[in-house]
């Protein structure tokens, strides 16, 4: 679950000091009115009167007096008592949420496929076209045998849909395979699968297994049930001290509706930092945070610099901004905040809209971001920051930061 930070109780509400100046104040006020009580119901003159009379007019005033003056500094006292466990508790709750909050995971290792990747080219070459803004999304021929404006992944000549996402799914396990490589074949695996396709259950079910088999992954994975970023919340809350590892297998191929989307293929290997000292980190993604409210920019805002707070780092000295999977009504929202921030450091150079350049990659559009941004950070370039949707509208933006590896631990 979220870590919330503004739901940390106020602290203590504090009573103000005994003034001394007005008590001191207070003690001949209460002797006059000692001795004019004394002269009101004496029957004698005050030439007269026995000693008692003038140890009764002065005393019972300054005993009045020491006894209030006892009462309000003992009652201060222990209002203070009271606000300062209120306190001391209250800072021990805000310590724990900030240590959670500020959990991360290790990226172990990416693999990333878009429109923008020719075969048999380098990697290196997408990323190049991302960062020079060079737009995939165009239209063509869809899947489906319609013509729409939507990005596609390079297919073979005749490529059915199955025959397409096998090859696919072959390619990313093969890079993951390569980042398993090093570990023993008995460490704990744990496997996110998120794929929208035409294909049914028991299909897609059969190639990833034919997949998973080619793929000479000699590790066993357990799968688990997560929807994009909310995943990696609850992994960092719930999980943070399992051996296993976190991997993440995302793709669009064929949407029913492939207006204005994007094909798209991620693999992503996450690791605990606590337990996980075998690899290199190639980047650390901190905790992801989500808009609360949708539709509002001050929830955007708040969101961004509890983002930017988890790792923590300034606003600017985030290089690169990256968003994705964002709908028109928002987009607007995002130069706003830029702006208010002042990030990313270079303006006009540091903002990549993947939108734009290869369309809406639908549940892959988080994981997009994240190989965009790991991949860009083994080039050394300081700190990225993600704005990533979902496919619901009626879901908040997430806001996310990678930061580079310390060069010990890699």
């Amino acid at each position: 679950m979220p870590v919330r930070l503004d739901k940390v109780p106020a602290t203590a509400l504090r009573s103000s000091r005994p003034r001394i100046w007005l008590w001191l104040g207070l003690l001949p006020l209460f002797l006059l009115i000692g001795m004019a009580a004394g002269v009101l119901f004496s029957t004698q003159s005050l030439d007269q009167q026995p000693s008692s009379f003038w140890k009764m007019v002065f005393g019972v005033p300054m005993a009045i007096w020491g006894v209030l003056g006892f009462v309000r500094l003992a009652g201060y006292i222990g209002q203070q008592s009271v606000a300062d466990g209120w306190d001391e508790a209250r800072q021990e709750d805000l310590t724990r949420r900030i240590r959670r909050g500020r959990r991360s995971q290790q990226v172990l290792g990416m693999s990333l496929y878009t429109a923008l990747r020719e075969p048999y080219v380098q990697p290196a070459a997408q990323l190049d076209s991302l960062l020079n803004k060079n737009q995939a999304i165009k239209t063509q021929p869809s899947s489906q045998g319609e013509t729409t404006l939507h990005s596609r992944l390079p297919a073979r000549s005749d490529e059915t849909v199955e025959a397409m996402l096998c090859r696919v799914l072959g390619e990313v396990l093969g890079d993951m395979a390569q980042a398993l490589a090093p570990l023993p074949h008995n460490q704990p695996l744990t496997l996110l699968l998120d794929v929208d396709s035409p294909l049914q259950r028991n299909e897609l079910r059969r190639l990833w297994e034919k997949a998973w088999f080619d793929s000479s992954i000699r590790q066993s994975c357990e799968f688990i049930d997560g929807d994009g970023l909310s995943a990696v919340d609850q992994w960092l809350d719930q999980r943070i001290t399992d051996q296993a590892l976190l991997m993440v297998v995302a793709l669009q191929i064929a949407p029913s509706q492939p207006t204005g989307t994007a094909e798209a293929a991620v693999g992503l290997l996450f690791g605990n930092r606590l337990t996980q000292t075998t690899l290199p980190p190639l980047a650390y993604l901190h905790r992801p945070e989500q808009a609360r409210e949708p539709d509002t920019e001050s929830s955007l805002l708040y969101a961004t610099r509890q983002a930017l707070d988890w790792v923590p780092v300034e606003a600017k000295s985030i290089e690169q901004v990256w968003q994705v999977g964002i709908d028109r009504q928002r987009d607007a929202s995002i130069p706003v905040i830029l702006t208010d921030l002042g990030l990313p450091s270079k303006p006009k150079q540091g903002l990549c809209d993947l939108d734009a350049l290869l369309g809406h990659p639908g549940h892959v559009s988080p994981w997009l971001a994240i190989a965009a941004a790991t991949q860009n950070l083994q080039r050394g370039v300081g700190p990225q920051f993600i704005f990533s949707g979902e496919p619901s509208v009626e879901a908040g933006l997430w806001c996310t930061v990678v930061m580079p590896a310390p060069p010990l631990s890699r």
